[in-house]
């Protein structure tokens, strides 16, 4: 039996996982966080050109869409780290695929 492919659902669920990538630093960020988890100094270190408000804004959003975890070790001093979630870490075979296409398919600027 045939599967039936609903066009809407596919292109809503698209839509919804470019709403979350589609931002602009958030898929360095998750790049960065798939080579193991690092603080907040790491990041900005590691996304050249962001500002510490648009990484913090990034890392609750990223968080809020479950890709992304905080943890706080308690100090002192206070240590905070972010790591990538189970969800997060599936999906860093698919942007190292994303990549590969682009590089292979769309022209640089």
């Amino acid at each position: 039996m045939a599967e039936t492919h609903d066009a809407r659902q596919c292109d809503a669920a698209v839509s919804h996982a470019f709403s979350v990538l589609g931002k602009r630093w958030n898929g360095m960020i998750l790049d960065v966080l798939g080579a193991g988890e690092l603080s907040f100094s790491g990041l900005r270190r590691a996304v050249a050109g962001i500002s510490d408000a648009v990484l913090s804004d990034r890392l609750s959003e990223l968080s809020d869409a479950g890709l992304v975890a905080r943890r706080v070790e308690p100090g002192p001093p206070v240590a905070v780290t972010y790591a990538l979630t189970e969800a997060g870490c599936r999906l860093v075979p698919i942007l190292t695929q994303l990549g590969e296409w682009a590089d292979g398919n769309l022209t640089r600027r």
